[in-house]
């Protein structure tokens, strides 16, 4: 058995998958119990009356390809929450395990523990290193039960990304005795590489992906779970089948296309560029106390007024993210088009 499945629970290692019907587009399908009309409203390529493919490899090849990985080591989901609940759900004994967060981060990790019944430990960043990774803390934290140490980086909300040097100590430290799942929802904005390009040297490494931001996808929900084939192979077990839509697959497909991938490329460029003119702005406010450092597509932002500034944004139609539970003082600002961001500044000066 690979050494990094023996942290699995032994129960996921010993299930056999659901048995899906056969899947072969070449077929007319007369066992899988569908409809064989299509309906009148239907736009799909393939149809909605029948079964999208239970586990869709078109979709995994084109994403691993995006990725730079081997399709082996690549899970397509809806979306990173459900490739974050796959990996607690196979690795976590409910009142047994724990996982370690690093507050303040994305809280769907702290809920998939808490579904699964796994004990949550918080090891907080270090606010005055600007948010920096504890890295000793981190590891004083992990015991024999400790089954994943969660990261996000760029992080949300701080918007920096973890110092590269303190996560691959962690992963060498903990190679045989804890998962590292590195949450990389908004790389694309920071322009440093992936992760996932140390697959081979790290077996506990396992990477998030999303088309959610940088591809403007956030309402197809597609995620990508990258791990050693051993680590995707056993989430293909606890994963349901027919998981993705099949609109969104085409969706995804249609989006992944080379012109339309050097599109989504520039709106990152600027994205980038509109958050930096934004923080610059906001920088020289003396309602404003601090702006956070970002390589995301979005700020952090310490008000001296936080109510105030809430209250300004609705009145002009606008949503911004109160953070104060999580980082006091703090609204967390998503970066728009330049006229809305100009939209914002106005109503906020």
């Amino acid at each position: 058995m690979n050494d990094i499945l023996a942290l699995a629970r032994p129960e996921i290692l010993t299930l056999k998958a659901y048995s899906h019907a056969s899947w072969d587009p070449a077929f007319d399908r007369l066992h899988a119990n569908e409809l064989p009309w299509r309906a009148e409203t239907d736009p799909s390529r393939a149809g909605l009356n029948r079964y999208p493919e239970p586990h869709p490899h078109e979709l995994a090849a084109a994403l691993a390809a995006l990725y730079g990985v081997s399709a082996a080591n690549l899970l397509p989901g809806r979306g990173s929450d459900e490739s974050i609940d796959l990996v607690v759900r196979a690795f976590c004994r409910a009142g047994v395990d724990n996982v370690i967060l690093c507050p303040p981060t994305f809280g769907m990790y702290k809920v998939a523990a808490q579904i699964q019944g796994a004990a949550v430990r918080e090891v907080p960043l270090l606010k005055e290193r600007g948010y920096a990774l504890d890295v000793d803390g981190v590891l004083a934290a992990c015991d024999a039960n400790t089954k994943i140490v969660f990261l996000c980086s760029p992080n949300n909300p701080t918007g920096n990304a973890m110092e590269p040097a303190g996560v691959q100590r962690l992963l060498t430290t903990l190679a045989t005795r804890s998962l590292v799942v590195v949450d990389e929802a908004y790389i694309e904005f920071s322009g440093a590489p992936s992760l996932a390009a140390s697959m081979a040297g790290h077996p506990n490494l396992v990477v998030l992906r999303t088309l959610s931001k940088a591809f403007g996808l956030a309402g197809a929900r597609v995620g990508s779970l990258i791990a050693p084939a051993p680590v995707i192979e056993l989430l293909r077990k606890v994963i349901p089948p027919y998981s993705i839509p099949q609109l969104t697959i085409e969706a995804v497909l249609a989006t992944l296309a080379a012109p339309q991938v050097v599109i989504q490329r520039e709106r990152v460029a600027q994205v980038r560029a509109e958050r930096d003119r934004v923080a610059a702005v906001l920088g020289t406010w003396s309602s404003v106390k601090r702006v956070w450092p970002s390589v995301a597509n979005f700020l952090l932002v310490d008000f001296a007024d936080p109510d105030a500034t809430l209250a300004a944004a609705r009145a002009a139609k606008l949503l911004i993210r109160d953070m104060r539970a999580a980082a006091p003082g703090s609204l967390r600002i998503s970066v728009g088009t330049p006229a809305q961001n100009d939209r914002l500044l106005r109503s906020i000066s």
